[in-house]
């Protein structure tokens, strides 16, 4: 077991190695234990400090960090623009200094595109404590760690050849990152599972990294491959995560109102594309339902499905808590 993680960043799964990530799960599944038999673990991060700094809204990864290091024993300080010296252009360079001076780790989510991760290693280069990726444009790493927790959990430790389906489905809440899918895609190949992707034409997801992840699915035993036929992917599926991301990549300039504006028209073009019953008809008999959430209701999914027998979405929100303190507890503690 590598003991050796403090100070180490979090900014995506894909630089761990497979050895780190068990180490994390075993930690996780310590924690969870602990939680669920009351007993308390407030002496790992006693009087540590982390910085979390949110760009934009959250419900479970605000609530894992924070509760997670009060229950480790530590304190979290919830930072936004508006309350830093950014909304007036302080650099990267000079927060990493400074917040690291002052605590023992970093938290960031950053999901405006092109900027995001971007801006997330250009304070990792500056900060001499760990940072920890909440969510960028790229990659969402803690979500991506629950994930695999709960299919451990559910399909016992041996995942080789399970049967995935990350499908994009329609929404209009807002244009969700690429992060959560390409997490996934990047996660599940090393873990020999048979990923199927499935999305409209017009919704791709980075090329780079699905290279990545068709490597990783390469040299540990598993699939990775492509459809723009949602019925296709949900054919004898054992796990289905139909979930919304934004057409960044289907247009010129996303940025522009030009692009803003054919986004929009792509995303009508495929209101059909939702998790009914119809389709969950077409999975395994057994198939397992996830959604990193929040879900559009009625657009993404039916209610009858996501509420339904199959739904192990409040399970998956769950082990946000668990990992994201085997995270902390590793990077801010361990071995000095």
């Amino acid at each position: 077991m590598n003991t050796l993680f403090r100070g180490k960043d979090f900014i995506t799964t894909q630089e761990w190695s497979k050895e780190e990530l068990e180490t994390v799960f075993e930690l996780s599944n310590e924690l969870k234990m602990r939680f669920a038999l009351g007993e308390p673990t407030d002496h790992l991060l006693r009087s540590k400090t982390i910085f979390m700094m949110f760009f934009e809204q959250s419900t479970r990864t605000r609530n894992s960090i924070e509760a997670g290091i009060t229950q480790l024993g530590g304190h979290a300080h919830d930072l936004t623009p508006d309350k830093m010296q950014l909304s007036h252009g302080e650099s990267a360079k000079d927060t990493a200094i400074v917040l690291s001076r002052f605590g023992h780790a970093i938290a960031i989510r950053n999901c405006f595109f092109g900027i995001g991760n971007n801006y997330m290693r250009e304070v990792a280069k500056y900060a001499d404590v760990p940072v920890i990726n909440l969510q960028d444009d790229f990659y969402h790493p803690l979500q991506g760690l629950a994930d695999l927790m709960t299919i451990k959990e559910k399909c016992g430790n041996d995942l080789r050849n399970i049967k995935v389906t990350i499908s994009w489905a329609y929404a209009t809440s807002h244009a969700k990152p690429l992060s959560v899918p390409q997490t996934q895609a990047l996660l599940f190949t090393r873990y020999g599972m048979d990923v199927t992707i499935a999305h409209p034409k017009e919704f791709p997801l980075m090329p780079e990294l699905m290279k990545q992840a068709k490597q990783n699915a390469e040299k540990h035993g598993g699939s990775l491959k492509f459809t723009n036929d949602m019925d296709e992917a949900f054919d004898g599926a054992q796990i289905v995560i139909p979930k919304n991301w934004g057409g960044f990549l289907g247009v010129e300039d996303p940025d522009t109102d030009e692009g803003k504006k054919q986004m929009k028209e792509n995303l009508e073009k495929h209101k059909d594309w939702i998790c009914d019953e119809r389709r969950m008809s077409l999975a395994d008999k057994d198939v397992l339902y996830m959604h990193a959430m929040p879900a559009d209701r009625g657009k993404e999914v039916t209610d009858s499905v996501i509420d339904g027998p199959h739904s192990i979405i409040y399970d998956e929100a769950e082990n946000r808590l668990h990992t994201a303190k085997a995270i902390m507890a590793l990077t801010m503690g361990g071995r000095p």
